[in-house]
């Protein structure tokens, strides 16, 4: 099987789809992924970088970028994983083999004490990492 493209497209491409990217990439750093937003933040969200070095995954060089950049290219699968009740997800008009929707709350909205808020961000990321995981051993793991 050839190396598999990915997109994982948010709104802000700052906490969800970067996790979801970081969790790919370790689970196989052959794959090529990708993610973006439809309104990229400034910067990745501290936390989102704090709680995933908490799992060994670096997220600390990564950049929101914005899913223009990737209009012209084909990939294999596409997922969005915005909440659909709250954000309108991203509809990519590119070459793609399969769309998925695998959708998370999103943790840069979540309130309350410092620990609160930490504690939204771990649960996402757990909640990220066996759905990926979930469709990684699905569709993507060789042999």
């Amino acid at each position: 099987m050839s190396n598999q493209s990915i997109l994982i497209l948010c709104t802000g491409n700052s906490c969800r789809s970067q996790m979801a990217e970081g969790f790919l990439k370790a689970y196989d750093p052959s794959l090529e992924v990708h993610s973006a937003g439809t309104r990229p933040s400034e910067m990745v969200h501290p936390l989102a970088v704090q709680v995933m070095k908490e799992v060994g995954i670096d997220l600390s060089s990564h950049r929101p970028k914005s899913l223009n950049a990737f209009l012209d290219r084909p990939f294999d699968y596409v997922i969005t994983v915005c909440d659909n009740a709250k954000e309108s997800c991203p509809i990519f008009t590119g070459k793609v083999g399969q769309r998925l929707h695998l959708g998370f709350d999103d943790p840069a909205e979540a309130t309350g004490s410092e620990q609160e808020v930490l504690a939204v961000f771990r649960r996402v990321r757990d909640e990220i990492a066996a759905r990926f995981r979930q469709f990684f051993d699905e569709n993507l793991r060789r042999g």
